[in-house]
């Protein structure tokens, strides 16, 4: 596996407390100088982060039904037919281990300094918040010799669900060490671009990570008693995020948000991308084909009022055009290249934070956890909550404040009346524990719908929701029509590891088939 040297980031870091935006550009260069503060690599380092989510994102939607192929376009090969190479995701691979070397070089400066506590408790918060996402897009990967540098250049694969357990025990320890703290630097705006100091969100954070890893992981039995101890231990004061886990250390029109510059708009205001359209499984969920919502779909969707283009992957025939010069998931106004105006939804503008958890996501957890009885609390109540707090950050600005006009909850009651015998909307209406999780995972998909993609992919692989039919029309069928997966769902179990640990780390490296070889959690 490749190895990086933080050394590369010194220049680039020396002027960060003076100005937020200067180091929102992660290079490697390795023949840099060797030493840096790690208040100065914790918020580069974080928002390293914020830009592998976004890969991360991109993943997710392809696979997780997300996103199509608009028409005029070829060369999109193996992603029609889900015949996976190794070199499709190697750059996810290497971003997320360099990112995650950041981390390992603020632990290493911090560990056993009370004063520096509160950045190391960060660092091993990201730390299992990357990892988990790694193991969730590949299953085994290094962890135990990881992150050594020269010192292990091929580390072995450690065993998934084993990672999986002391991402917990990780997290653990970073709360309790910062509860211990006793003469701690304060992080602030410059230091942490997430939760600017706030160290009560940062456990929050953490224990809401930890929520995601039990969740993920309650239906596999050899780790029942492992959930079970855990759950019980879970500190239920404490709770759970209160808003969405945003990273902004700063973004402008020429350092844009990854997100944006990756869907919407690029710096000098060409179209990023022109070749990609929403799905009509996707759409289905807003337009009245599953379920009707005029309300998200107006600001999820360019020209939703109109008629969104939309299509199925892998469907060349007929198949639509993006508008002119629009991304499809961009509802804002284009009057010319240097004149694109600020949007509500999914791609707000060029400085809008990057979503690492939506508090949607984090309420449809708790959702699960209820039903399930992992934790107290009306699963219904955590169901509804997390339908508005999609609502809410859809109806969000640019400078995440909702938007005057907007009125999340007459448009949540407006959304449960449209939908009024659909339990997938009104989950009361549910009467078995499976309708009860499809709706609570449906709405969940929905939500992170082009935001964090790959939890939706995620959340399908484990539950089989949203349900899909595969022989079904593209409203209904997920996967793509030129499909060769053998899975009943027609879709990949994961992707492959890459080139790079072909080259690097040849002894270790494991040949996969993209549709029987399974992440631990997944039952199918």
């Amino acid at each position: 596996m490749k190895r990086y040297n933080i050394g590369w980031m010194l220049a680039l870091l020396v002027t960060v407390l003076s100005s937020c935006s200067d180091y929102l550009d992660i290079n490697t260069n390795p023949n840099q100088a060797t030493s840096v503060q790690p208040l100065l690599v914790l918020p580069a380092a974080i928002t390293g982060t914020a830009s592998v989510t976004s890969q991360y994102n991109s993943y997710g939607s392809h696979f997780g039904g997300y996103m199509a192929n608009a028409g005029g376009f070829s060369g999109f090969g193996n992603l029609f037919n889900y015949q996976l190479i190794p070199d499709n995701y190697n750059a996810l691979w290497v971003s997320a281990y360099d990112n995650l070397n950041d981390y390992k070089y603020v632990i290493d400066q911090t560990e056993g300094d009370d004063t520096q506590a509160y950045a190391n408790a960060a660092a091993n918060i990201m730390v299992a918040y990357n990892f988990q996402k790694l193991v969730d897009a590949f299953g085994d990967v290094p962890y135990t010799e990881a992150l050594q540098n020269n010192a292990n250049l091929t580390p072995k694969y450690d065993d998934a669900a084993t990672i999986y357990q002391d991402l917990v025990t990780k997290l653990d320890a970073a709360i309790a060490l910062i509860d211990a703290a006793e003469f701690p630097t304060a992080l602030n705006s410059s230091s942490d671009p997430m939760f600017k100091g706030d160290m009560t969100q940062w456990k929050k954070f953490a224990n809401t990570v930890k929520l995601r890893i039990l969740i993920r992981i309650s239906g596999v039995p050899a780790l029942s008693s492992f959930v079970t101890t855990k759950f019980a231990a879970l500190d239920k004061t404490l709770g759970f995020i209160t808003d969405d886990a945003i990273v902004n250390p700063g973004y402008v029109k020429d350092k844009p948000n990854p997100l944006w510059n990756t869907w919407g708009y690029q710096s000098t205001g060409t179209l990023a991308n022109s070749s990609r359209l929403p799905t009509e499984f996707a759409y289905g969920f807003y337009g009245g084909q599953k379920l009707t919502d005029e309300w998200r779909g107006a600001v999820t969707f360019v020209n939703f009022d109109t008629g969104t283009p939309v299509n199925q992957l892998g469907n060349e025939v007929d198949a639509p055009t993006i508008v002119t010069n629009y991304s499809s998931w961009y509802t804002g106004e284009y009057s010319s290249s240097s004149s694109i105006s600020n949007a509500l939804g999914i791609l707000k503008g060029p400085s809008q934070g990057q979503v690492l958890m939506l508090l949607a996501e984090a309420q449809f957890l708790q959702a699960e956890a209820r039903l399930k009885g992992f934790i107290t609390g009306d699963y219904a109540a955590s169901f509804d909550a997390g339908i508005a707090a999609s609502f809410t950050y859809l109806y969000k600005d640019v400078t995440n404040v909702v938007a005057a006009g907007k009125n999340v909850a007459a448009d949540v009651v407006a959304y449960k009346a449209e939908n009024d015998d659909k339990y997938l909307v009104n989950i009361k209406l549910a009467t078995t524990p499976a309708q009860r999780l499809e709706a609570i995972i449906t709405q969940k998909w929905i939500a992170v719908n082009m935001i964090n993609s790959e939890e939706g992919y995620n959340e399908f692989r484990r539950t089989g929701y949203p349900v899909t039919q595969p022989n079904g029309d593209g409203y209904h069928n997920i996967a793509s029509l030129l499909s060769t997966s053998t899975r009943a769902d027609k879709l990949p179990s994961r992707i492959l590891y890459p080139t790079s640990e072909q080259s690097y780390n040849a002894g270790n490296y494991r040949v996969i088939n993209p549709f029987t070889d399974l992440i631990f959690w997944d039952p199918n």
